[in-house]
């Protein structure tokens, strides 16, 4: 299970909204100087981005909590958004280049099998299945439990110390 800290935006009956506390490795995200986060952060306008996710705990909104998804989900999802838009694409181009002798038409099978590939992707995403739920719940990430009760790692020199 990947696991990260959010924050709950908003409450629903079936569903919370979330938004990813951003961390840095060095803890100094309003320094200006010294560190390159702040200008990249400037040039591509890092921007806070809600999400949905399941709930079975009992949070609030403004409740920091932790979130987490299954790594299964994770790569299939990448399968999904990589290899088939890809595979679209290749299948498009070789099948032009079958029919026609002319490199435009294959670059413009290409291109549109990639966009087809894409188009394919994000209906299977948000689609509905077999069963008439939508494709979406699945891989939708699950609230884990309260922020505050995450538990911290010992220190490793009070281990040593106490081994002697």
């Amino acid at each position: 299970m990947i696991e990260e800290f959010a924050v709950v935006t908003k409450r629903f009956d079936d569903h919370v909204m979330l938004e990813i506390e951003r961390r840095t490795a060095c803890g100094f995200c309003g320094q200006k100087r010294g560190c390159g986060n702040a200008t990249w952060g400037k040039l591509l306008r890092h921007n806070s981005h809600e999400f949905p996710a399941d709930y079975s705990i009992d949070v609030n909104v403004g409740d920091s909590v932790v979130v987490g998804i299954d790594e299964r989900i994770v790569l299939s999802s990448a399968f999904y958004l990589y290899i088939v838009p890809l595979f679209t694409m290749l299948v498009a181009a070789v099948i032009a280049d079958t029919l026609f002798n002319n490199e435009f038409y294959v670059m413009l099978a290409a291109a549109l099998g990639l966009l087809l590939g894409f188009a394919w992707v994000k209906g299977h995403l948000t689609g509905y299945g077999r069963n008439r739920k939508p494709y979406g719940k699945k891989y939708r990430a699950i609230v884990l439990r309260h922020a505050d009760e995450t538990v911290s790692c010992k220190n490793s020199k009070q281990d040593i110390a106490s081994d002697d």
